[in-house]
């Protein structure tokens, strides 16, 4: 009985660690524990502070110098066609990008180029009631490009120098003449088969420019909106509240104030007085 007993139970025993087993979840297959770290914030480390190298007296430094700070103003009209209807713009973003910005010298003639990049949100209707619109909100990136000359009054005058005036010079040869002269007589004349020359060259720093700050003023109309006319993606026509209206075109006038400084590297005296 009592081995019946002893057997039975272990019999019991291994069936509830089979249960225990068949009922157990599987081990997933990445791993949920959160990645263990000794430190989240970073220890503050002892600094102090250092005397720099300088070198005192009078010293020639090669540095950017400014020629002038101008407050360019660009009239920009340009007109734009979505890919799909318009339900209503919802936010525009710009930012300026300039190519181009040469100062001509010897003259005070600022060319410069670029363009206006426009991110522009909108909501095109994908279906809708009597009572309302249900629209997707979608972007269109365009490019509005430009190019203007303005002048520029010099705050400090640019370095420039000319190439210096060539020079030509020739040598005198005496010559024979030929028959039919005197033997006695030569010719006298600057030599032909030799060409002589002094020139040379002068490599200036070319100015360059750097945007400060930028303002935007706009204006953006639809051309084709009707009321009572909502349009989806496929171009059919919605059933919609009689106020709202779709479009594909608009016309934009933009004045944009972008204030640039123009820089050239030149050589200034500096007179360090202060030591350390």
């Amino acid at each position: 009985m009592a081995d019946r007993k002893g057997k039975g139970g272990q019999e019991n025993t291994n069936s509830k660690n089979t249960t225990e087993k068949v009922n157990k979840p599987a081990k997933p297959f990445f791993n949920l524990d959160p990645i263990k770290s000794k430190n989240a914030i970073s220890p503050r480390s002892k600094s102090r502070r250092e005397k720099p190298d300088v070198s005192f007296g009078e010293k020639t430094a090669k540095v950017p110098v400014v020629l002038a700070e101008e407050q360019v103003q660009l009239d920009l009209n340009a007109k734009i066609e979505f890919p799909e209807p318009v339900l209503e713009i919802k936010e525009i973003k710009k930012n300026l990008k300039i190519t181009q910005c040469r100062l001509l010298l010897p003259t005070n003639k600022l060319f410069i180029k670029g363009f206006v990049r426009k991110n522009i949100q909108y909501a095109t209707p994908n279906y809708s009631t009597k009572h309302a619109v249900v629209s997707n909100i979608r972007s269109l990136t365009v490019d509005v490009p430009f190019s203007t000359v303005t002048e520029v009054d010099f705050i400090n005058d640019p370095t420039f120098k000319l190439l210096p005036d060539s020079q030509e010079f020739s040598y005198f040869k005496s010559s024979k003449l030929p028959d039919g002269h005197a033997s006695t007589e030569k010719m006298l004349s600057t030599d032909l088969s030799q060409y002589n020359q002094i020139s040379g060259e002068e490599f200036n720093e070319l100015p360059y420019c750097e945007i400060v700050s930028t303002h935007f003023i706009e204006l953006d109309k639809a051309l084709d909106r009707k009321m009572g006319r909502v349009r989806d993606r496929r171009g059919e026509e919605l059933e919609a509240p009689f106020e709202e209206g779709t479009f594909t075109k608009i016309e934009e006038k933009m004045v944009v104030e972008v204030k640039i400084k123009v820089l050239q590297e030149q050589q200034v005296n500096i007179d360090s007085k202060k030591k350390w």
